[in-house]
């Protein structure tokens, strides 16, 4: 009963979204975050705001296979963030991240290189080499290469080198059992098979 633009309503959704995601409900979660970015939208809400709606919608989008949805968001976010904070800001590097995982996802590999080349130096100088999110983006520039069908031998060393600079960073900073270590072990394995069979 309370009115359309009651902030305290805005509050429950976004909670209630957030809680549905969480506890794998995410058809469920899908419907309230879409209403809830879409009031956003109507009632004029900061970009801010809208950026945080969007965010939560496009994980739910990834948790619900609906792919391109989820990179089509992760663009816009990327985007929405430069356009408000600028290309060095924590937040824009994050959404970088996410928008080239979904790419990859997609085996958009082109595409998230492309992306990576340009931010992955303003993420090690912004954040720091040890920082998770330089790692994340790193780790996503390797898979871009190895994963790619059309990989050349050079892709594929390139991305060992990638992989094992990172393995050493992640272990270092985060340890052995952090989900991205245990990634990057991964994706070193991964490619240095795949450089066997070429080789």
């Amino acid at each position: 009963g309370r009115p359309e633009a009651d902030q305290v309503q805005s509050m429950a959704m976004n909670v209630l979204g957030v809680g549905l995601f969480e506890a794998g409900h995410h058809e469920e979660a899908l419907s309230v975050q879409e209403a809830d970015l879409s009031m956003k939208r109507h009632l004029g809400a900061l970009e801010v705001k809208l950026l945080a709606s969007q965010t939560n919608l496009a994980r739910t989008y990834h948790m619900l296979g609906r792919l391109e949805e989820a990179s089509s968001m992760w663009r816009d976010i990327y985007f929405g963030w430069w356009n408000l904070d600028g290309k060095e800001n924590g937040r824009t590097l994050n959404a970088a991240s996410n928008y080239s995982a979904s790419l990859v996802t997609l085996e958009r590999f082109k595409e998230a290189k492309s992306l990576l080349r340009k931010m992955m130096p303003v993420a090690q100088r912004a954040l720091g080499a040890g920082d998770i999110g330089t790692l994340r983006m790193r780790t996503n520039y390797a898979q871009s290469l190895y994963l790619d069908d059309d990989a050349t031998l050079d892709d594929l060393h390139e991305a060992e080198a990638t992989l094992e600079d990172t393995e050493r960073i992640a272990r270092r900073v985060l340890g052995g059992a952090h989900p991205l270590t245990l990634a990057t072990e991964e994706g070193l394995r991964e490619t240095r098979a795949a450089l066997r069979t070429r080789e």
